[in-house]
C-alpha cells in the first residue's frame, strides 16, 4: 500500500486475539522447522497490500523474472484490498493459511511475530546474509522490541516534506528561506507569525502526535516497548510549548477537531503557513492557488534529535511455509536493490537498499512538481526513524490526542494530562 497509511483500529488486538485462538505461539510444529538454507523450490504464495488495481503488469512481470531465476519455484500472487487487511491477516493466521510471503508494516508483524508466525530475519542465516544490502535504518524499522530480531525484508520507505508559505514569513518579518529547522526555530516562529498578523494568522492546524513527540526527544516507551514513557519531562515540556503556542494564536483555532483534510483547506486558504503535503497536494495548489504555488517553500519537519520520521514497508516470511527457501529466495528478490529502485520510479515511494537515494533520480530536482517533492522527502530519509511504537494501536493515539486537546483546553495541565494518557495506554497494552 503505497503511501503513509494507518491500520484499522486497534489491529494490534485483533490480530493478537485471532492468534489466541488458535493456540499457536508456541512454535514447534514439523513446518516451522523447515530448512530455509536448501535449494528454492515448491509453490509459494506472495500477498501484497491493495496494489493489483494500478501495478498488476509490474508484479507479474517481477514474478515471471522470478521464476525464470528459479524455475523449481512457482509463485502466486495474492493481492488484498486495503479496508481489512489487519483482519484478514488474522483470519489467515487463524486458519494456519497465512502466505509464505506476506506484506505487512511493523505494526502488522509485531503480533505475527510474538506468535512465532514470522521468521526471524537475522537469526535465519539464509536471511541474514542480505542484511548489509539494506540501509541500517530500514532493517531496524523492522526490528521488533522484545522480541529480539527483525522480522521482514525491508521494501519500500515513505516520509512527507512540510509545506511553508514563504510571502506569510516574509509579511512577519522572517527570512523565507530560512524555515524552522528545530522545535525552538518553530515555536519562535510561530509567536512572530501570529503576533504580526494580529492572531490572523497561524503557523500549524493540528496538534501534537506521537511523531511530535518522538522527533523532540521524547523517550516513547521504555526499552522492551512494554510501558509507555512520553509523561516524562521533556515530554511534559513540549505540551506545555503547544499549549502556550494555542494560547497565543500560534496554532489554528479548530486545531483540535482538524482532520488532514482541513488542515489542507486552512493551508490553501492562507490561514495557516505550515503544513505536511505531498506531489498531489503541489498539483492542487497549481490549479486552485497558483499564488501560493508561487509561494510555497519545503521543508524538513521540526526535528531536535537530527533524525526525520519515515513510514516502513516490508516483505515478512512465514515460519510454516514448507518451502521457507523459496520464500526468502523470493522476499529477497523483490526487495533487492534493482527491483526496489525499479518499483521506486513507478511509484511515490523510495527504496530501502544501501546507495539507492545516492542516485540522480532521488537527488536532481528535474524541475517538476514531483521532482521537487521527491528530492525534499529522500534528503529527509537519510538516517530516518519510524517513531510511532509498533505496539500503539489506534486507541492509543485517540487516547493520546484527546488528553492533549485537554491540556491545550486548559481543562488538565499538561503533566495530568500526559500521565493520564500513559496510564489509560499502559492498561491498553496490558489487555493485549
Amino acid at each position: 500500500m503505497p503511501a503513509q497509511h494507518r491500520t484499522t483500529a486497534a489491529t494490534a488486538f485483533l490480530l493478537a486475539a485471532a492468534l489466541a485462538l488458535t493456540g499457536c505461539g508456541t512454535g514447534g510444529d514439523e513446518a516451522a522447522d523447515t530448512p530455509a538454507d536448501g535449494k528454492p523450490e515448491g509453490r509459494i504464495t506472495f500477498q501484497t497490500w491493495n496494489l493489483r488495481a494500478k501495478y498488476k503488469d509490474y508484479f507479474e512481470g517481477l514474478v515471471r523474472d522470478f521464476e525464470k531465476q528459479y524455475p523449481d519455484v512457482k509463485v502466486t500472487w495474492l493481492d488484498q484490498p486495503a479496508e481489512h487487511y489487519a483482519d484478514k491477516l488474522g483470519a489467515d493466521a487463524a486458519a494456519g493459511t497465512l502466505p509464505d510471503v506476506v506484506n505487512v508494516s511493523p505494526d502488522l508483524s509485531y503480533p505475527l511475530a510474538r506468535a512465532g508466525l514470522l521468521v526471524d530475519l537475522d537469526k535465519e542465516k539464509a536471511a541474514a546474509r542480505y542484511k548489509d544490502e539494506y540501509t541500517p535504518e530500514a532493517w531496524q524499522g523492522n526490528t521488533l522490541p522484545g522480541l529480539g530480531g527483525s522480522y521482514s525484508f525491508p521494501w519500500y520507505l515513505n516520509t512527507g516534506p512540510l509545506f511553508y508559505n514563504k510571502k506569510l514569513f516574509k509579511d512577519a518579518g522572517l527570512d523565507p528561506e530560512k524555515p524552522p529547522k528545530t522545535y525552538d526555530d518553530l515555536f519562535a516562529a510561530a509567536e512572530t507569525i501570529a503576533r504580526a498578523s494580529g492572531g490572523r494568522t497561524a503557523t500549524l492546524a493540528g496538534t501534537p502526535s506521537v511523531e511530535d513527540f518522538g522527533r523532540y526527544g521524547v523517550r516513547l516507551m521504555n526499552a522492551d516497548a512494554t510501558k509507555f514513557t512520553y509523561n516524562e519531562p521533556k515530554g511534559v515540556e513540549l505540551l506545555t510549548r503547544y499549549k502556550q503556542l494555542y494560547d497565543h494564536g500560534g496554532l489554528d483555532p479548530q486545531a483540535l477537531t482538524n482532520t488532514p483534510e482541513k488542515s489542507g483547506q486552512k493551508f490553501l486558504e492562507r490561514k495557516v503557513a505550515m503544513n505536511p503535503g505531498s506531489a498531489h497536494d503541489l498539483d492542487t495548489f497549481k490549479k486552485d492557488a497558483p499564488t501560493l504555488y508561487h509561494e510555497l517553500g519545503i521543508t524538513d519537519a521540526p526535528n531536535n534529535t537530527g533524525r526525520p520520521n519515515m513510514y516502513v514497508m516490508g516483505l515478512a516470511v512465514g515460519r510454516r511455509s514448507p518451502h521457507k527457501a523459496a520464500a526468502i529466495a523470493f522476499a529477497h528478490f523483490v526487495t533487492d536493490r534493482r527491483n526496489q529502485e525499479a518499483f521506486a520510479h513507478r511509484v511515490a515511494v523510495f527504496p530501502s537498499t544501501k546507495g539507492s537515494l545516492d542516485g540522480p533520480y532521488w537527488t536532481r530536482d528535474d524541475g517538476t512538481d514531483e521532482g521537487r517533492v521527491r528530492v525534499a522527502s529522500a534528503r529527509m530519509l537519510k538516517g530516518a526513524v519510524n517513531y510511532t511504537p509498533v505496539v500503539m494501536s489506534d486507541e492509543m493515539k485517540t487516547v493520546l490526542k484527546n488528553e492533549v486537546a485537554k491540556a491545550l483546553q486548559g481543562s488538565k495541565s499538561p503533566r495530568q494530562a500526559l500521565d493520564d494518557a500513559v496510564v489509560r495506554s499502559n492498561q491498553l497494552l496490558r489487555q493485549d
